[in-house]
């Protein structure tokens, strides 16, 4: 007899048949999980960005992938965190991280714990970024940019009071336009929450009615000490304050966002102190300049004139018209004289006149006469005082007596001598019969000092 053919699935008889382990989906997939992560708890994959998303939970997916292969990619929240640029689709980038599986869909992935852009540093890629973005809104629009106040009153500053850029703007305000206030915004310029810091101490001074023009900056250093100022928080407070805004950010060679957005750009601290104050010095040479155009042009006419005064002297025509002038002054200062002399005259007799009217005034001054009735009005008045003063106490006294005879007759002075006054229990009328209670009925009884709640227990 021809033995049958074995099934892929059958099982085969007698005492070697070998032990078989079924495992479920779960349980594999577990196992490839712990393989993978055990052999490559930290990878280092170059590639290229697709599909970058970030999700409402604050992790980011992607795909790393070159020509021949792809790799799917999870960074959370706590990692994307502390990213300094966005992966964006097409940038390769080097990825740092571990191996996993994503059981679910059973897919192998990389848990990214650090990405690197590729030739590029990450805080070029993140400046290159927010420079394109804040482009796309206008705030870097040269329409935008607003023109420095003519003579600032008040100068606000935003910066640390530790560095040393604060001791240069005042030195030089002090120097060139010693009358300006300064209104200072104290603030930290590097680390982890110095953009925030800066952004509210912007809004801050643009929130104040007599800040005319608002510097902001700090002293150099590294593009990380300085990236603050690289912030979009930082950039948008610039671009919203009410006031012109100068950005001095570290050295001449240093560029950051902050000085793209303002209004202008000064290289260094002190230089945006000789910026706000540069519209002053020009007036004041300006002015300079005008007062003395102005003296030269008036000594010019000056000269002209005498030059043509004397040349009308040297003609026949006139000749003495000066000893005639004379004359006239003189026969001017006599008759200022005699009318000045007259006016005293005038002056005195109106004088005369006045002290005669000022006497017979005072002859019938009526103030004489109030006098006297001022003195009969006080002698009433303390008379009025005494009389009210006396009525007042024989009214208080007949106050007192019956305040006394009421409060012998009040039924709050009976029930404070140990008398009580008994009421139905809802309280709305006095029992003064045993027999308009039952027994078992509840009654409210009015002590001195309280009230009781009782129950007739009987009744005689």
């Amino acid at each position: 007899m021809t033995p049958s053919p074995s099934l892929p699935f059958d099982e085969p008889t007698g005492r070697d048949r070998p032990r078989r382990t079924v495992l479920s989906v779960t349980e594999l997939t577990a196992r490839v999980r712990m393989l993978l992560e055990s052999a490559h708890p930290e990878v280092w994959v170059e590639g290229e960005i697709a599909n970058s998303r970030l999700w409402k939970t604050g992790h980011r997916y992607f795909t790393l992938r070159d020509d021949r292969a792809q790799l799917k990619g999870v960074m959370f929240r706590s990692a994307a965190r502390s990213l300094r640029f966005a992966p964006e689709d097409g940038l390769r980038v080097v990825a740092r991280g571990r191996l996993s599986v994503y059981e679910p869909k059973g897919e192998y992935q990389i848990v990214c714990e650090h990405l690197q852009p590729q030739g590029v540093g990450a805080l070029q890629i993140a400046f290159d970024q927010l420079r394109r973005r804040l482009e796309e809104e206008g705030l870097l629009d040269p329409a935008r940019k607003r023109r420095l106040p003519l003579l600032p009153r008040v100068i606000g500053v935003v910066t640390s009071l530790d560095g040393a850029a604060i001791r240069d703007v005042l030195q030089v305000l002090a120097r060139r336009h010693p009358t300006a206030r300064v209104l200072i915004a104290p603030t930290r310029v590097q680390g982890e929450g110095a953009a925030g810091q800066i952004a509210g101490a912007l809004e801050r001074l643009g929130a104040q009615p007599d800040v005319d023009v608002v510097i902001v900056g700090r002293g150099g250093g590294s593009i990380e000490d300085l990236w603050a100022f690289n912030e979009a928080a930082v950039a948008r407070a610039i671009a919203a304050c009410p006031v012109p805004v100068i950005s001095a950010v570290g050295h001449e060679t240093d560029v950051t966002i902050s000085d793209l957005v303002a209004d202008h750009r000064a290289p260094t601290p002190s230089a945006a102190a000789e910026l706000v104050v540069a519209h002053r010095t020009e007036l004041r040479d300006r002015v300079g300049r005008l007062a003395s155009g102005l003296r030269a042009a008036l000594r010019g006419r000056l000269g002209r004139q005498r030059t043509r005064v004397l040349e009308l002297d040297r003609r026949p025509g006139l000749a003495g018209w000066s000893a005639g002038l004379a004359s006239r002054a003189r026969h001017a200062a006599e008759l200022t004289h005699a009318l000045e002399g007259a006016g005293r005259a005038l002056l005195s007799r109106r004088d005369r006149r006045l002290r005669v009217a000022h006497a017979a005034l005072e002859a019938r001054d009526p103030g004489r006469r109030l006098e006297a009735r001022r003195t009969r009005l006080v002698a009433a008045r303390t008379g009025l005082h005494a009389a009210w003063a006396e009525r007042r106490q024989r009214s208080r006294a007949r106050l007192s007596d019956a305040t006394g005879r009421l409060e012998a007759l009040s039924p709050v002075g009976v029930l404070a001598r140990g008398y009580a006054v008994c009421w139905n229990a809802d309280h709305t009328a006095v029992i003064r019969n045993a027999a308009a209670v039952s027994v078992g009925e509840g009654v409210s009884i009015t002590l001195g000092r309280g009230r009781l709640q009782a129950r007739v227990t009987g009744k005689d």
